[in-house]
């Protein structure tokens, strides 16, 4: 079963997000300014990996105008986006599938927030693209996902820090265990040195660096 079709996991998926991703609340409001600055004020916004809803409420909370397609490939997260978005309904378009799923557009900006880390190389190169495709020149994507250096050394030293960050903070009363080795073994973390090769490699430039959190980077760029 996939952990987002778990009704437990996404009951606790917005907590476990919270506990996870250091500082999400600043960080969503760091991807708004960074699409704000291209995107405007009744643009539209292709937001992949939209399940949960925490950054289509986020951003639909800040920019009033926009107007959002959300991508997911569970039927149980998009219901709970539903929800947590429900506020911003009139503005979001819910859509179940991958990138190859998603309206052609072309979208003024896009968001890919903590799903990169879950495609293989090969996917995850054309994700990128379909992505690139959709934009129109000179439009923003805004990631942020799992990158660390992806040796066996390095794996274990900031798999380790992950996990200790994550230990100090609980959920009900309980500190829920992180399985580390299993996270090893099967997430295809890409090094930050591969992340934006990938970038470039898919046709994005002016690949920058914004946000830098223990196992998480997350980078802006543009489509040409």
């Amino acid at each position: 079963m996939s952990p987002f079709s778990d009704p437990k996991t996404i009951d606790s998926y917005a907590k476990m997000a919270e506990r996870n991703v250091p500082g999400l609340h600043d960080l969503h409001r760091m991807v708004g300014l960074l699409l704000a600055e291209k995107v405007p004020a009744d643009g539209r916004v292709l937001v992949l990996g939209a399940g949960g809803g925490l950054e289509l409420r986020a951003l639909a909370g800040m920019h009033p105008g926009w107007h959002f397609d959300g991508v997911d490939p569970s039927t149980q997260m998009l219901d709970q986006a539903r929800i947590t978005a429900s506020d911003f309904a009139d503005r979001i378009r819910l859509h179940e599938g991958y990138i190859e799923d998603a309206p052609e557009g072309p979208f003024d900006g896009a968001t890919c927030l903590l799903t990169l880390h879950f495609l293989a190389q090969e996917e995850r190169a054309r994700t990128l693209k379909e992505l690139y495709r959709r934009l129109k020149p000179g439009a923003p994507l805004v990631t942020v996902h799992h990158s660390f250096p992806n040796d066996d050394a390095g794996k274990d030293k900031w798999l380790a820090r992950f996990a200790a960050y994550a230990a100090a903070f609980e959920i009900g009363g309980v500190q829920p265990g992180l399985n580390i080795q299993a996270m090893k073994e099967r997430l295809p973390v890409l090094s930050p040195e591969q992340d934006v090769s990938a970038l470039h490699e898919a046709g994005f430039s002016q690949v920058e660096l914004y946000y830098a959190a223990f196992t998480f980077k997350g980078w802006v760029a543009y489509r040409n």
